[in-house]
């Protein structure tokens, strides 16, 4: 009898709290149009945002190419504002890595950071390397071009020198020129498969299972979200996970001045993904607040969808208060910059527990920080 009762007990408290967490009410029927969220995903967000980016990395080539052919002031000016464009640009696509960009390891081999400078300064003196190298992932994509572009020296004058009297200049013209070709060729493979057969691939998986198209890019936005852009961007360098600050994980240590700008429009991409915007457009479609409206989700009485939306807004809020420059905020002040990743953080609770368990999604990565 005691042991019926413990049992009793146990499940009355399971049930209230399931009744109190916001969750979708357990009767009502999912039946949402899962195709036609992957569908606006794949032909208006993703694959138009991927063609941008491409266009980019494509223009960071010639340019790129271009200044090792004729390192000069001008050249120089060109290249360092097409890879601020590309930059920005790929703050759009770095969330998607499903399909091609996962198997090539499109994020890890554009985007690493921090660099290991000591791994490219040795690259540059002996003069072969293979970018394609695990150990390699850490000395190239847009972090590399920082450094190569902005952080050799302090001038224009003295940055041009590298490429025209240093005894390694033909070793630094040829880095960039392999760094910004191999950007161009990734991103193209990856958009290729998009254009192709990977489309229809995609759409048509629209299940509900670990394997289904809906649930691998949820969780791998959640992935980027947390990962990526909340600890990568902001609670590394913050000192969260450390002992210490680390002014110098920041992306783009070396320009500086566009940290911010990078995270803003990651930020962005994040909430118009979240609600189904088409790229470059007001228009929205089906999307994972349409989902979570469909099925009625709550939380403290409220609308799950307009709570994350609403803290999209806090967040970025906090943000746009930051220094331009996130080693200048950290060194300054870093109770403003944890302030901000505080912001980011509140919607990984709404997103990765509220909103998966309402929409029926496992986690599928290991989360190994304590959050």
């Amino acid at each position: 009898m005691r042991l019926f009762k413990l049992f009793l007990l146990t499940f009355l408290a399971f049930a209230i709290t399931s009744c109190d967490n916001g969750a979708t009410d357990p009767e009502t029927v999912d039946d949402f149009n899962r195709k036609a969220m992957l569908e606006n995903w794949a032909d208006n967000i993703i694959i138009p945002s991927f063609t941008d980016f491409a266009t980019k990395a494509t223009s960071l080539k010639t340019t790129g190419n271009q200044f090792a052919d004729e390192p000069n002031l001008a050249n120089l000016t060109e290249l360092r504002a097409e890879w601020e464009t590309a930059y920005k640009a790929w703050q759009n696509v770095s969330m998607f890595a499903i399909g091609k960009a996962e198997e090539i390891g499109l994020r890890t081999k554009l985007n690493t950071y921090p660099l290991d400078v000591e791994d490219v300064k040795n690259n540059i003196e002996q003069g072969s390397y293979d970018l394609a190298l695990p150990s390699n992932l850490d000395a190239q994509g847009f972090p590399a071009l920082d450094y190569l572009l902005f952080g050799l020296a302090g001038t224009e004058d003295e940055v041009l020198a590298f490429y025209t009297n240093s005894s390694n200049a033909d070793s630094y013209k040829s880095y960039v020129r392999d760094v910004v070709d191999l950007i161009d060729a990734l991103t193209q493979e990856v958009l290729l498969d998009w254009n192709g057969d990977y489309r229809d691939e995609f759409v048509n998986n629209s299940g509900n299972s670990a394997t289904a198209s809906v649930d691998r890019l949820v969780n791998d936005f959640m992935f980027y979200y947390e990962k990526h852009l909340r600890a990568g961007k902001v609670g590394i360098p913050a000192g969260v996970f450390s002992s210490s600050t680390l002014s110098t994980h920041v992306e783009s240590p070396y320009k500086g001045d566009i940290s911010k700008e990078l995270l803003l429009d990651a930020l962005d991409a994040s909430q118009d993904f979240f609600n189904g915007k088409y790229f470059e457009a007001s228009t929205t479609g089906e999307s994972l607040k349409s989902y979570l409206n469909y099925l009625s989700t709550e939380k403290e009485e409220t609308n799950l969808s307009d709570l994350i939306n609403q803290q999209f807004e806090k967040a970025r809020t906090e943000i746009q208060g930051l220094n331009d420059n996130f080693v200048e905020q950290i060194q300054q002040d870093n109770f403003q910059f944890l302030r901000a990743y505080d912001q980011l953080q509140l919607n990984v609770v709404l997103m990765k527990v509220d909103m998966l368990q309402a929409l029926n999604i496992n986690v599928d990565y290991v989360d190994a920080d304590g959050d």
